[in-house]
């Protein structure tokens, strides 16, 4: 007997973040307060498995406590008030109201909310109508815009450089949703000093506020994940600055990518590194083989196990919002779970979080190459995070190909 699966609904996958715990990671080094409003359960989820941060670095991020009479009967003046009389204890650098599910349905007015707590405390604030109907990225990249567009001067420009001068760079769209905290983002800041570039800011992981002020004096923008796209367009309008999107995974790629970082910085021009990618040859013999995750790091992935190891018939599935552009024929966005169930039953190798081994039929003779990600299965696998940035691909590929 067949199995019926639904369109829309995971029986059997898990769900990535939502967009609610996105806005929650984007802001949480910030300093300011972010709230979500909700009875407690998207809080505990959060703090639990969404942000390893929590533990050891605080930051002010809250749950509004909302009851059933206030869903039941609305009115908004409680949750305003108790977010007055925190933020004038705590005098945060700004406050962010984030949704759920709840208040979606509630039709609560977030902006409208924000005017009143910003009009009655003086301290600049946020609504986010996010609703834990869509991903991360989404929250991660509304956040990380709505705070640039707020706080960054509109009057700085790129800095001139003098011979010999590294290239400052802001890193766009790392959080540990994407890049947990095993190692990746101070690897890939390494990487940059390596190859003559400073790194002005990081959005928004590791950078103080000061340094993300200064972003408009950068001479070139990395997108590192799609939630930074949306600020590296905000930020070349408001000053110019070019960006380049991808992820430095093994040294072709890594040599590319510096290549063209240096010639945006030169140019002015976006050349938008992997948004043009070559289409799959016809006629490629074999099974394929799928990349499970971000469509950003899906891409780089894909285009270093190319350059770096011959590999062919290589097809992204991605539950996830992302850039459409960096998808191929056969590649497939917003991906549900009876997509992967099909594709898995006839595949040579998946690449994914290790949750996906559960759609993976005994009887497919597919292999899954276990690539945990934060945004998927939370703290249940985060020893085995690897480190992807430069020569470390190659040597965590050859590691699992012995296997």
């Amino acid at each position: 007997m067949g199995v019926l699966r639904m369109k829309q609904v995971c029986s059997v996958l898990s769900t990535y973040t939502a967009d609610v715990s996105g806005v929650c990671s984007a802001l949480y080094e910030m300093g300011g307060m972010t709230i979500m409003h909700d009875a407690s359960g998207c809080n505990s989820t959060y703090n639990t498995h969404d942000e390893p941060r929590w533990y050891h670095t605080p930051s002010m991020v809250y749950i509004s406590a909302l009851s059933e009479m206030e869903a039941v009967l609305g009115g908004d003046s409680k949750l305003i008030d108790d977010v007055c009389r925190a933020a004038e204890e705590l005098q945060p650098r700004f406050v962010a109201l984030a949704g759920t599910p709840i208040p979606m349905m509630m039709g609560t007015d977030f902006q409208g909310i924000a005017r009143s707590i910003e009009r009655k405390t003086g301290i600049p604030a946020f609504g986010f109508a996010t609703n834990g109907m869509h991903s991360y990225l989404s929250g991660v990249s509304m956040a990380l815009e709505k705070v640039a567009e707020r706080f960054c001067d509109p009057s700085l420009r790129p800095e001139p450089v003098k011979p010999g001068d590294p290239l400052s760079v802001n890193l766009l769209g790392v959080t540990p949703l994407d890049f947990s905290v095993t190692g990746s983002v101070e690897v890939l800041r390494t990487l940059c000093e390596e190859n003559g570039f400073h790194v002005q800011s990081c959005w928004a992981m590791g950078s103080s506020w000061e340094e993300l002020m200064q972003c408009g004096r950068a001479q070139i923008n990395w997108v590192v994940s799609s939630a930074g796209l949306g600020l590296a367009r905000l930020l070349y309008k408001r000053y110019g600055t070019p960006y380049v999107m991808g992820l430095p995974m093994g040294g072709s790629l890594t040599k590319e990518l510096m290549e063209e970082l240096r010639e945006a910085a030169a140019s002015g021009e976006n050349p938008n590194f992997l948004c043009r990618p070559k289409a799959t040859e016809e006629g490629e013999e074999g099974k394929s083989s799928y990349i499970i995750g971000e469509p950003l790091w899906a891409a780089s992935l894909r285009y270093a196990l190319e350059r770096e190891f011959g590999m062919k018939n290589l097809h992204i599935l991605t539950p996830l919002e992302g850039e459409t552009s960096l998808l191929r024929k056969g590649d497939l966005a917003e991906a549900e779970e009876d997509d992967c169930f099909a594709s898995f039953q006839k595949a040579e190798y998946v690449f994914g979080d290790p949750l996906y081994e559960w759609a993976i039929s005994r009887d497919s003779g597919a292999k899954l190459i276990r690539l945990p990600h934060e945004g998927c299965s939370g703290r249940m696998f985060r020893d085995e995070i690897p480190v992807l940035i430069g020569d470390h691909f190659e040597k965590w590929f050859e590691k699992e190909m012995q296997k």
